[in-house]
């Protein structure tokens, strides 16, 4: 028997619910949210789709009752404000904070040994103040950021190469940010062909662009954050979590040393098991890629930065 619960029961914290219902990840569900009746609906909305498409996990909606997410296995945290058109990542960090702060340490009242996946934006920046504010371990706070933005990656190589999405492979790594992530381009493949074989590099580079803007695209055309894409990433964490897939995919991690990064959350490609991130796989990086780490993690540390002058933590 499984549990998971997500708090926040906005558009992706429903979606995350959705996707785990669908894929069967858990045994249980609980969606939580701050508004009165939003998450009592949303799960009952779910739960009315388990015998169309046959599912067994019982999805239920919570208001600010966390008592009710006692002995959750993972808790995935969605909870804040959205971007809103023009909107950085980084404006949302004054009132985030506060939110995501408060929501771990009730959370870890009643499920001591979950393991937090954080959603909440500028995301590299609220695992960090996770992880510092409640003293959990590094590896049972993981920021999903890097799963959504390879996801971004594959969609925009495979639109390029007109093939099969679940065909091509590739990651994104640094900060979860429009000019702090870094698409690593050269390890991109299809059918594990390296993807140089099938498009010329200015189609690469293309690819790179589109991705790095990819959100703010989607915010630009939705006039708010994105949703299915971001949701469907936190589960596919959550999944790897629970079924203990040791699978390799880009996570927010701490970093203090790897990379050469101290005291950081920043993505790279780790290995996500049942005792949340389990390794941190270190890549052998180009001298241009250091160099354009180095410049995400500067960008990061600046806005983590201001958790500090804010006494966040």
């Amino acid at each position: 028997m499984s549990k998971v619960t997500v708090v926040g029961a906005g558009n992706v914290g429903a979606t995350c619910a959705n996707v785990l219902a669908v894929k069967k990840v858990a045994s249980e569900v609980v969606l939580i949210d701050i508004k009165e009746g939003v998450a009592e609906g949303k799960a009952m909305d779910i739960m009315q789709t388990a015998q169309l498409i046959g599912f067994d996990t019982v999805v239920k909606g919570v208001t600010n009752k966390y008592e009710e997410t006692a002995n959750s296995d993972v808790v995935v945290i969605t909870s804040g404000i959205p971007r809103k058109p023009g909107m950085t990542r980084e404006e949302l960090i004054g009132v985030n904070a506060g939110i995501v702060k408060s929501v771990a340490q009730q959370i870890l009242k009643y499920s001591p040994k979950a393991i937090l996946v954080v959603v909440s934006n500028p995301m590299d920046t609220m695992a960090y103040l996770t992880m510092k504010a409640t003293g959990l371990k590094k590896n049972r706070v993981i920021g999903m950021g890097g799963a959504l933005d390879s996801s971004r990656l594959k969609y925009y190589l495979s639109q390029k190469l007109n093939c099969n999405a679940r065909d091509v492979e590739g990651f994104v790594i640094g900060g979860h940010g429009d000019t702090t992530m870094i698409p690593m381009a050269r390890f991109a493949t299809y059918k594990g062909i390296p993807v140089t074989n099938f498009m010329t590099k200015a189609d690469l580079d293309e690819v790179v662009k589109a991705t790095m803007v990819g959100g703010a695209t989607l915010t630009g055309l939705l006039g708010t954050s994105a949703w299915m894409a971001p949701g469907a990433s936190a589960a596919a964490v959550v999944d790897a979590i629970i079924n203990d897939q040791k699978k390799m995919i880009p996570c927010s991690a701490y970093l203090n040393g790897e990379y050469g990064c101290k005291d950081i959350y920043m993505g790279v490609p780790c290995i996500i098991g049942k005792r949340g991130i389990e390794k941190i796989v270190k890549l052998r990086m180009t001298n241009a890629e250091k160099e354009l780490f180095a410049a995400s993690y500067a960008a990061v540390a600046k806005t983590t930065g201001i958790l500090k002058e804010i006494n966040a933590l």
